[in-house]
């Protein structure tokens, strides 16, 4: 307490005696007892306010030393398990020295995918991200002295790579490679490239990539397999200059199914690691096959137009047909197209209401305008109009597919007698409608969607010389029948909504990727986040079983399938107390990417190491670091010293003594009748 503070104190003593004083003894003729009482109360009060008033303090100062940390990060992936000794002995150096404990806090962590505390090692995990590992923990000590100490060997499978971390941090890394730090010759495939699903009949792209390792030149065959069959074989050279070469094809898809296909290049004749000469993944081909029927009461080229247009992908067959057809014949068709309809297509139209049908309309000057506004209730167009040339413009905010590549510039008129046409549902338009220049506001061509039913109204007939303007401005069909492809597409596809739905993958690289997850909604198709899924899964190798709970996620339930071996499975994901399920099967791959390396990175680790600040060490020599650390000036404990300054006495205390002094006080002078 200071020396002012003291005086105060003295000072205030002082005062508040005075004032009891002369108020109850000197000023008083009358003296006892009960005078000398009434003093020492007031005396409490009045001292108790200065104090009060002065607030007196004290402060204590203690001393304690701090040790710097060293901060173990170990690599706990399957890529490091055989070097299991030489990790451990490098951990009980650390752990036990009494020089290292004697100056430093030692506290360790283990590191695959993501960082734990602690020193447990298992060897099983199945990735490595040594950059986010140690970025976290720079962050966590960036305040305090550490020095961390890397023991891998220094292969990262995911995440930036680490050579990267600068000196953001002041604490430096000092590494220790483990492992066969041997270049060893290897060739290797990459991952591959290529679409979930194909069509039937069509061509897919395939894109992988072979590196090499080594001082020499080699040449060597890459080959691709579909279900066993070789498709493709290239033969790469490679060297320690070119060591990377690119491998793209298309494959077909000559039937429907699941198709297993396995890219791999043929081993050197020193190779060591032949996992990853092996890359293997899946393709579903779907058959894609749709019956288009154009009915149409009139012989117009228009007809055989959008036959050929639409016929130009195999998937896809046409028949003309003629309103009068048998509605057994109607059942087989997937898309309807009107051409021109009238009066005569009551029956199609009443067929199509009821069963929800998609269809377009196409217009021109033989239509029945006002059969058409009656027979439907989605547009309405107007009557009375004269025989005009209409040329079309394309929206380009167009949302439903892609028609950026569709050009109808200087394309001829198309002709219609009819007036503006007013949509009375959700629609989105693609072509507008010009007339000598003008937009008149009008659409061309729309789409509209009610639920799942989709409907299209074309106005304009003539559409053949667009078709052969396409070939006049390119020199072939491919911008007209494109774009009738991907009209076709959209049009027949069916938007149904399920309640129950799945997503998972035919093939998972090692079961760290294998994941199911499930979509449920209730009868008014509203997800439901209180159902009990499961899934009852069974290895066919096996015949072992397992059901699982699917877990509620975020608007959707997913299974980790992680623990699972290697295999093939089939499984079924069903809703319980509701009838509602669905069926699949999946391959789980022996694949660790881990595997991949069989040369510890001691350049990248060295690398690291200088970057930070710290210094490259190998298992043979861990022992100079231990030394190094306890030799450096760099780490050395700090002194430091907390002052804790508080009140000498608690202000409610002092309160509670005011309070009371002056309350006893005029009881006390009321009792005995004094003023």
């Amino acid at each position: 307490m200071q020396t002012e503070t003291v005086l105060l104190i003295i000072m205030a003593a002082i005062v508040a005696m005075g004032v009891s004083l002369f108020q109850y003894v000197v000023k008083k003729k009358k003296k006892g007892k009960l005078f000398y009482l009434l003093s020492l109360l007031r005396f409490l009060g009045f001292f108790s306010i200065l104090l009060l008033i002065i607030n007196p303090k004290f402060s204590k100062t203690t001393y304690s030393i701090e040790k710097p940390n060293l901060v173990l990060l170990l690599d706990n992936s399957s890529s490091v398990q055989q070097n299991d000794d030489e990790i451990s002995s490098i951990l009980l150096t650390f752990k036990t020295s009494g020089e290292i404990l004697d100056k430093f806090n030692v506290e360790a962590y283990t590191f695959g995918e993501s960082l734990k505390s602690g020193d447990s090692l298992d060897y099983k995990e199945k990735l490595t991200n040594i950059d986010k590992s140690l970025s976290s923990l720079q962050e966590v000590y960036k305040r305090r002295e550490t020095a961390f100490v890397l023991i891998s060997d220094g292969n990262q499978t995911i995440g930036r790579d680490y050579t990267f971390i600068s000196g953001n941090s002041k604490n430096p890394v000092y590494t220790v490679t483990v492992g066969d730090t041997t270049r060893y010759e290897d060739i290797g495939v990459g991952n591959i490239n290529t679409n979930k699903f194909a069509f039937l009949k069509n061509k897919y792209p395939l894109e992988t990539y072979v590196t090499y390792q080594g001082e020499g030149a080699i040449s060597t065959n890459v080959n691709i397999r579909v279900n066993g069959t070789n498709v493709f074989k290239e033969k790469v050279s490679l060297s320690k200059s070119n060591n990377l070469k690119t491998i793209e094809t298309l494959v077909d898809a000559n039937s429907v199914g699941v198709k297993n296909i396995e890219v791999s290049v043929e081993p050197l004749s020193n190779e060591r690691n032949l996992i990853n000469n092996t890359r293997k993944t899946t393709v579903e081909v779907i058959d894609e096959k749709t019956s288009i029927a154009i009915i149409s009461n009139v012989l117009h080229p228009d007809l055989g137009t959008l036959k050929k247009a639409i016929e130009s992908n195999e998937q896809r067959v046409v028949t003309i047909l003629k309103p009068t057809v048998s509605l057994k014949e109607l059942e087989e068709m997937d898309l309807f197209l009107l051409y021109e309809p009238t009066s005569v297509f009551n029956n199609i139209f009443e067929f199509i209401s009821n069963k929800q049908s998609n269809y377009i309309v196409f217009t021109g000057v033989n239509t029945d305008y006002a059969y058409l506004n009656k027979v439907q209730n989605d547009f309405n167009i107007e009557l009375g109009y004269p025989v005009q040339e209409i040329f079309g413009s394309v929206n380009s905010v167009f949302s439903k597919f892609d028609i950026t590549d569709f050009d109808i510039n200087d394309f001829p008129p198309l002709r219609s007698d009819a007036g503006p046409l007013a949509i009375n549902k959700s629609h989105e338009i693609l072509l507008n409608t010009q007339v000598r220049g003008v937009d008149i506001n009008s659409p061309m061509l729309t789409v509209l969607s009610d639920n799942s039913w989709k409907k299209g109204i074309w106005m304009g007939s003539g559409i053949w010389k667009w078709r052969m303007q396409s070939y006049r401005n390119w020199g072939n069909f491919e911008n007209f029948d494109k774009f009738f492809g991907k009209l076709m597409r959209y049009m027949s596809g069916n938007s149904k909504r399920e309640r129950f739905g799945l997503q998972y993958s035919p093939l998972y690289e090692g079961s760290n990727t294998a994941f199911v997850s499930a979509t449920y909604f209730d009868e008014t198709f509203v997800f439901d986040p209180n159902a009990s899924i499961n899934i009852d899964i069974k290895n066919k190798e096996t015949n072992e079983e397992l059901t699982l709970p699917m877990l509620l996620k975020n608007g959707y339930y997913e299974v980790d399938l992680t623990n699972l071996i290697p295999g093939t499975y089939n499984f079924k994901v069903h809703v319980i107390n509701e009838n509602l399920s669905k069926t699949g099967s999946f391959v789980i791959s022996d694949f660790d990417l881990e595997k991949q390396f069989i040369s510890s990175d001691y350049r990248k680790m060295a690398l690291l190491a200088q970057n930070t600040g710290g210094k490259s060490y190998f298992t043979a020599n861990h022992s100079n670091l231990s030394a190094e650390l306890t030799s450096s000036d760099v780490f050395v404990p700090t002194q430091k010293s907390s002052e804790n300054i508080v009140s000498l006495i608690d202000f409610r205390i002092l309160l509670a003594l005011i309070m009371s002094s002056f309350t006893i006080e005029w009881f006390i002078r009321k009792y005995n009748g004094l003023t």
